[in-house]
């Protein structure tokens, strides 16, 4: 990926849902990652229209089309390398050593924004159906500033 990269789109979970909120969340960013749960290929065909996309697959995605999807990916970004997987919980190597500055995951539904021994860890959330009381989201990444900048975008109301 080029160096230019400086805005990051981030979304998982869809599920097989692409509201257009999220399509316009999105709007505007250099690279989209989708960490998994695509639910149907159609999804990542509306955000290469936006952007490049680096996608992994999610346990729901077990229909013949999905196995092209990595379980894990790399993309750069800017200065940061960013190793992308579905579940936090099969993170397979130490980002540290491996020389990642940013792990993406989803799995969860959760959003998080943590950083963990110098390394950001970061989940959009799920911006397909709604599952329990979760909100639906998606996040921009910012790698201009220093922090980098992580905003996380509701697309329905609370």
């Amino acid at each position: 990926m080029p160096r230019s990269i400086t805005q990051v789109g981030l979304i998982s979970d869809t599920h097989g849902l692409l509201r257009d909120e999220a399509l316009r969340a999105l709007e505007g960013s250099d690279l989209i990652i989708h960490a998994g749960d695509v639910g149907r290929p159609e999804i990542l065909d509306a955000l290469e229209a936006l952007a490049p996309v680096v996608a992994v697959r999610g346990n729901v995605d077990t229909q013949p089309w999905a196995e092209e999807l990595p379980a894990t990916a790399v993309a750069e970004a800017g200065l940061a390398t960013i190793y992308i997987l579905h579940n936090l919980a099969g993170l397979d190597l130490d980002p540290v050593a491996a020389g990642f500055q940013i792990v993406v995951s989803g799995h969860s539904h959760k959003p998080s924004n943590t950083t963990r021994s110098g390394v950001l860890h970061l989940n959009p959330g799920s911006a397909g159906p709604r599952r329990f009381n979760l909100p639906i989201t998606v996040a921009r990444l910012d790698l201009r500033p220093s922090p980098w900048e992580f905003k996380l975008i509701h697309l329905l109301p609370e």
